[in-house]
């Protein structure tokens, strides 16, 4: 399955705010399941490692440092670890694809 890449600059900014949101709620929705049965434990090991990467790629975006790469964004590893926990890992994926490829902007014929 070919995973869809932003078509432009705005729509790719979007996707990154989008993660950005989902992951925050991510952690709400943990927060509260943990408060609801009584359990003081810890968050699972990626959600530091999402907020992290995901807060650094819209960081540079909003500075103007922000350069595509070949390279996987560093949250993939995460990503492809714990997919089965991380209910937005198809966006994560394509942000990265995006990255990797650059935007998928349509040739006019």
């Amino acid at each position: 399955m070919a995973l869809q890449r932003a078509r432009n600059a705005k729509e790719y900014a979007e996707w990154v705010e989008q993660a950005r949101f989902e992951v925050g709620d991510l952690r709400e929705c943990l927060l509260y399941d943990m408060e609801e049965i009584g359990e003081t434990g810890r968050f699972p090991v990626f959600l530091e490692v999402l907020e992290q990467g995901i807060e650094e790629v819209y960081q540079a975006m909003r500075q103007g440092r922000y350069a595509f790469g070949r390279e996987d964004l560093l949250f993939m590893e995460v990503v492809e670890a714990h997919a089965d926990q991380i209910p937005f890992a198809i966006l994560l994926k394509q942000i990265n694809e995006t990255h990797r490829r650059g935007l998928d902007v349509k040739e006019d014929q």
